[in-house]
């Protein structure tokens, strides 16, 4: 196995275990984990999921270049998709998704960090879209993700560049949502993902549902889905705990129904 799961009360760690080639993307293992991903989709037990890799020196050091360079011209191209198509069902889990980058986050591993809803970056990690350094260009998301994250200019500097960004700079330009001690990175991310995990997993869901797809259209359309949104969760009996749970100064207890 290549991909190890545990569970902590409502929150699921999904960790990269290659460490010895610092987990770098193999088919074997974007395989394991894109069956994963659509078990935790069913998990209605699991309301958010922490991404991090095995190991102190790496998050993700991307694709298996050593497997791809023994690749016909044609199963590169399976590859690129498959990667490309389990980033995007990552990114589309109804449950918040924190990135925990322990280490070395470059090309795919930057690209699964940006899949991600927050990352939150130790001080001993790094990340980069290093691609254009070999040829290529990032191919699982990075062209799009990363300018909707940073902005145009930034992206298109990080990208032509293929230089590394260090924690500073991340958290500078919003890259990552918070920089911590490399001891305190799996601490921190638990703490988040429980505060996280408190709340309606359904509100969650939606909420995740209209930032997403509202910051791909304009406002007016944008402000329809979140009325959408809004309006689908009226009925539920969480909207309803919530309620009471405020009047009676408790608690809620939310079930996601």
């Amino acid at each position: 196995m290549t991909i190890s799961y545990r569970k902590d009360g409502l929150v699921g760690v999904v960790t990269l275990d290659r460490p010895d080639v610092f987990n770098c993307l193999n088919l074997e293992t974007l395989t394991e984990l894109r069956k994963l991903i659509a078990e935790l989709a069913r998990d209605r037990s699991t309301r958010v999921v922490i991404v991090t890799g095995a190991g102190d020196k790496a998050f993700c050091s991307g694709a298996d270049l050593k497997e791809r360079r023994g690749m016909s011209p044609e199963q590169v191209e399976v590859y690129i998709r498959t990667i490309r198509d389990t980033f995007s069902e990552l990114e589309k889990l109804q449950k918040p998704v924190i990135a925990a980058l322990n280490g070395l986050a470059l090309g795919g591993g930057t690209e699964l960090a940006l899949a991600c809803d927050l990352r939150i970056m130790s001080e001993q990690a790094q990340m980069g879209l290093t691609e254009t350094s070999l040829g290529i260009i990032p191919g699982a998301g990075g062209t799009q993700r990363l300018p909707r994250l940073v902005g145009k200019g930034i992206a298109k500097e990080l990208i032509f560049t293929a230089r590394r960004v260090f924690p500073a700079e991340a958290l500078a330009i919003g890259l990552v949502n918070r920089v911590v001690p490399h001891e305190q990175l799996m601490n921190v991310s638990m703490e988040l993902a429980a505060q996280i995990a408190s709340n309606a997993p359904l509100a969650l869901a939606q909420a995740k549902f209209a930032i997403d797809c509202g910051s791909e259209v304009e406002l007016a359309t944008g402000l329809m889905m979140e009325s959408n949104a809004y309006q689908l969760l009226v009925p539920t009996k969480d909207r309803l705990e919530g309620l009471a749970a405020f009047a009676e100064k408790r608690k809620p207890i939310y079930r996601g129904e």
